[in-house]
């Protein structure tokens, strides 16, 4: 019997929701039926997301919040009754070679990347675990992760580091919070056709180099993941948890590069 992708009676949160994979993702569950709390930096662009979402006749919340300031963060979590669903989403990159990356950039990157999604993780699990019936109704953790969580890329080490250690953080998560039926998986995408990844591909070269690592030829569209996110999010996927799903066009089935490949 087929399981259907529904959330009603869900309350989900998606950090760095304002644009990008993050807004794909709330605009998906609020579809599903889920009410949505989003959070982003940047007031104007959660009102967009917001105002999108009332017109599919969903339910959302927003909240301006930097997921770095702890302390913000914990205030925002007091205001929220329920949690069922988080989509920890917010990332960024900045790629730089391996010799000449900046201990800024390393440290913005990791400060973003790993010390805050672990901090929301850790604070929105101790919020759904006090559910009285959680055991019951379940919950469902999705880390943003990459493809390049699984494989290396040029320009991308502190990324690549910051990804398998989500994956690892994940896995960890998993085994901890089966016994309260939470489950916790990632998705990893490969590029998708976002904000930030059109600002990568303005290097035609880069572009093209890219593009023949994808045995589908093509980017992903954020409805891929955002899809892919809200499979996990609902009890369609009950079974599911410690694991992947990779979103990635077959990047990562290759064993080598297709640089490799053609020598």
């Amino acid at each position: 019997m087929l399981k259907k992708i529904d959330l009603k009676n869900k309350t989900a949160l998606v950090t760095g929701a304002g644009k990008g994979l993050g807004k794909a993702c709330a605009i998906a569950l609020a579809e599903a039926g889920a009410k949505v709390i989003i959070l982003s930096r940047t007031k104007s662009d959660l009102i967009k997301v917001n105002n999108i979402i009332k017109k599919t006749k969903g339910s959302s919340q927003l909240f301006v919040c930097d997921v770095t300031n702890l302390e913000n963060f914990k205030k925002v979590l007091k205001k929220i009754n329920r949690l069922d669903i988080l989509v920890n989403n917010a990332g960024n990159n900045r790629p730089q070679h391996f010799i000449k990356v900046s201990q800024e950039n390393m440290e913005y990157l990791t400060n973003l990347n790993m010390r805050a999604a672990f901090n929301v993780a850790q604070l929105c699990s101790q919020k759904m675990v006090k559910a009285k019936n959680r055991k019951k109704i379940g919950g469902s953790i999705i880390h943003m992760s990459s493809q390049l969580g699984r494989v290396g890329c040029e320009g991308r080490n502190v990324y690549n580091m910051n990804k398998f250690g989500i994956e690892g953080l994940a896995r960890g998560m998993a085994y901890e919070l089966a016994p309260y039926n939470i489950r916790v998986n990632t998705v990893c995408p490969t590029f998708v056709e976002t904000p930030m990844v059109k600002k990568f591909f303005k290097n035609k070269k880069f572009k093209n180099k890219m593009l023949k690592n994808i045995p589908l030829g093509r980017v992903a569209k954020e409805s891929d993941v955002a899809t892919a996110v809200a499979f996990l999010a609902a009890d369609s996927s009950e079974m599911i948890t410690g694991t992947s799903l990779v979103v990635d066009g077959g990047w990562t089935c290759l064993l080598y590069t297709s640089d490799a490949a053609d020598e």
